[in-house]
């Protein structure tokens, strides 16, 4: 039978050459890093010595935010409906690989494959700031990409184990990019037409933590110690998430993001 580790890496290494032989994948590689790289650029040549969260730091955080999600959700989720249309998960089945081993292996390829895909639009960036006076980015904003990366590769998983077909994945990939990305952010800001401060505030608190880009939005502002971005109204928020108990609801919480969609993949792939 072999080694099981060793099949599974073999597994991992073939999800992953499929994806980069992927047509599609190699478009959307091309569109965000070109996108990418330009508006870095223009943000170093528009205010080059800056510091805090400058507009330079904001036209990262809104690429990565709005782009990032957007392709990992559609590859993601069409990738594994394209293993139930062709036929190939029933393939697989045959060999000694449980459901759960599966889902692993496509979250491993996933995120390899977009982790390469970011690291290269960094790359270049760096390359070409350096003749605009460079572009600076610490770890903590390297955390930050790592654990954006992980959460929207197991969400991806999930959406792609409902859809029963490419387009109907894609169609789902956008509905879940639309609503996390634009549409609750407008039914908030409605809704605070109508209400008081301190529930909007309350609304506002709650949309961080069920919406992840949100959560990955205030995450970063945590991270690279910019929380005063967010005002004064979220100053005990944010008080909470520095002290060492925040840290560990913090770390749950994403945790929680993270392995949540695997497991409820795992689930229905054994149900169907």
């Amino acid at each position: 039978m072999g080694n099981p580790y060793a099949r599974m890496i073999k597994f991992i290494q073939l999800e992953m050459k499929q994806l980069i032989r992927s047509k599609w994948l190699q478009i959307v590689t091309v569109l965000f890093v070109v996108t990418f790289t330009s508006v870095l650029m223009i943000q170093q040549i528009a205010m080059p010595d800056a510091e805090g969260f400058t507009r330079q730091s904001a036209a990262m955080l809104n690429v990565l935010l709005f782009l990032l999600p957007l392709f990992i959700l559609t590859i993601g989720s069409m990738s594994l409906a394209a293993d139930r249309e062709s036929g190939w998960l029933n393939l697989l089945k045959t060999y000694p690989m449980s459901n759960g081993k599966y889902i692993f292996t496509k979250w491993i390829g996933l995120f390899n494959v977009f982790l390469f895909i970011t690291l290269l639009a960094i790359t270049l960036s760096y390359m070409m700031g350096s003749f605009f006076g460079g572009i600076s980015l610490n770890g903590p904003f390297i955390l930050f990409i790592l654990i954006l990366l992980l959460l929207f590769t197991s969400l991806s998983i999930f959406v792609g184990v409902i859809a029963k077909n490419r387009l109907h994945a894609l169609a789902l990939a956008l509905g879940v990019w639309s609503m996390i990305t634009l549409i609750l952010s407008y039914v908030l800001m409605a809704v605070g037409t109508i209400i008081s401060e301190n529930l909007l505030k309350t609304f506002i608190s709650l949309s961080i933590h069920i919406n992840p880009l949100e959560w990955m939005r205030f995450s970063y502002f945590i991270f690279t110690d910019q929380s005063a971005v967010l005002g004064p109204a979220f100053y005990e928020l944010v008080k909470f998430y520095d002290s060492t108990v925040g840290l560990f609801y913090y770390s749950l919480f994403t945790a929680l993001w993270g392995v949540s969609p695997l497991l409820l993949a795992t689930y229905l792939l054994k149900r169907r």
